[in-house]
């Protein structure tokens, strides 16, 4: 007895000192990496599906550890899509210019980050230097960051054409090859876009459109297209979706939406292509917001973000190593040498510091008109599409004569008279409400007249 009672009494004393040495631990864990006290997490905004907010805060939180041997939390803000964040960061700071509560503006595009620089929302920030030399200035005469370094392009986008093949072949329509394809009225019904004015991958679509035609022309083809569109939702990815089901034959689709839907489903089904002279591969932002509440955990994200790791992080393959654990996100590194380092890794096919096209676009004019662009969108075709779909019919059936597809695709301004009111009277709320139902009325008119013409 008194053998088994010493043994129990050794075991008792080591199981102490082996739970004592583990809270021990636990606590000196704890001390190293403090969890972040409720409320000052890093806060995100942006139009970024499920996989980015997920690959990169994760990727975020364990590089930050590594780095600073802190820890570091992530909240996204979710308001919707690029429109409906924008709107909401003017309101926020219409309501308190100093701070609007929110870290980081993510993804995007760049004109709503340089609508957002112009208004003096936006805060400058110099990344490491041996990061910076690794970023040219600009791809094809667009500046991939600021400057002033107000913003960075934190992957490169292109926009272009997803479309079914099965669908193009039972229905014995053509393969697209430009943008004006999809304005074809042997198509009608069967084109899919999201609401530009949710969208900020949409919205650059319709923008490239109206530059790389010219005003007059590029709006006849959107104004065609539009009444090809069954139906526009908020979600671009859904625009993509459809078209591999099916419902559409053809969809505006970002570059990694298309590409998501070729890898998904087959290149034998689903094919995806950007109009060649007639389209850009663009950077998508990211920026710090004025007034920021976490300005240095800000910073250490965007370090993170354009950093070597960061940008591999975009091309590699789920499971690589150094890539994402649960979602490949397919986007475009804006560091060349990163591209031989993913080679054989990577879902991605362009190199766009390889890839050729001689349209130029102009941010800074898309940049300056990108909310009346959305209202004049939104007022000429989205919230009058039935009226346009009607009368696209009319003139249709009736052999698109000459003076119903003109009065059809009449614009209620011009390019000089769009640029003016963006510049000078767009934040002025009582002209900007006239304004819209000017030109939703102006809509309506028209195409009234385009069914008479038509007949």
């Amino acid at each position: 007895m008194k053998k088994v009672s010493i043994a129990a009494a050794v075991i008792l004393t080591a199981a102490a000192l082996i739970i004592a040495a583990g809270c021990a631990k636990k606590k000196a864990a704890e001390k190293e990496f403090a969890p972040v006290p409720k409320g000052e997490a890093l806060v995100i905004i942006g139009p970024h599906w499920e996989g980015v907010r997920k690959e990169f805060g994760d990727a975020f939180v364990g590089w930050y550890r590594e780095k600073y041997n802190k820890d570091a939390k992530v909240e996204w803000l979710d308001q919707g899509g690029t429109g409906d964040d924008l709107r909401f960061l003017k309101s926020e700071f219409a309501k308190n210019p100093e701070s609007t509560g929110v870290d980081l503006f993510y993804g995007g595009g760049v004109e709503p980050h340089l609508d957002l620089m112009k208004n003096g929302c936006l805060q400058s920030y110099r990344i490491a230097g041996e990061n910076l030399k690794l970023i040219p200035k600009e791809l094809s005469g667009v500046a991939v960051y600021d400057p002033q370094f107000n913003w960075y392009g934190a992957c490169l986008a292109g926009f272009g054409i997803v479309y079914n093949k099965a669908v193009l072949k039972k229905m014995d329509f053509p393969e697209p090859r430009s943008w004006a394809d999809l304005a074809d009225p042997k198509v009608i019904g069967w084109v899919g876009s999201a609401d530009p004015r949710h969208s900020g991958s949409i919205h650059m679509m319709y923008e490239i459109i109206l530059q790389a035609y010219g005003w007059e022309k590029g709006f006849e083809v959107v104004t065609k297209m539009g009444g090809n569109i069954a139906s526009f939702p908020k979600s671009a990815s859904q625009t993509a979706k459809d078209v591999s089901a099916g419902q559409t034959a053809y969809g505006l689709a970002i570059d990694s939406y298309g590409w998501a839907q070729v890898l998904e489903f087959g290149e034998d089904k689903v094919g995806y292509m950007m109009p060649q002279g007639l389209t850009v591969i663009n950077p998508d932002a990211i920026s710090i917001l004025k007034g920021a509440p976490h300005p240095e955990l800000a910073k250490s994200f965007v370090d993170f973000v354009m950093s070597p790791a960061g940008q591999k992080l975009w091309m590699l393959k789920k499971g690589e190593a150094g890539g994402p654990k649960e979602f490949s996100l397919n986007r475009l590194s804006v560091m060349p040498h990163v591209y031989k380092e993913v080679e054989g890794k990577t879902f991605v096919r362009v190199n766009p510091f390889a890839w050729k096209g001689n349209f130029r676009y102009d941010s800074e004019k898309g940049g300056v008109r990108y909310t009346i662009l959305n209202d004049l969108l939104g007022a000429l075709i989205i919230d009058s599409h039935r009226e346009l779909e009607k009368a696209w019919k009319a003139v249709i059936k009736g052999g698109m004569k000459e003076a119903a597809v003109e009065k059809l695709c009449e614009a209620s301004c011009t390019e000089e008279e769009l640029a003016a009111m963006a510049k000078d009277k767009w934040d002025d709320q009582a002209f900007r409400n006239g304004k819209l139902k000017e030109w939703i009325e102006f809509a309506k008119k028209k195409y009234k007249e385009a069914e008479k013409l038509s007949k």
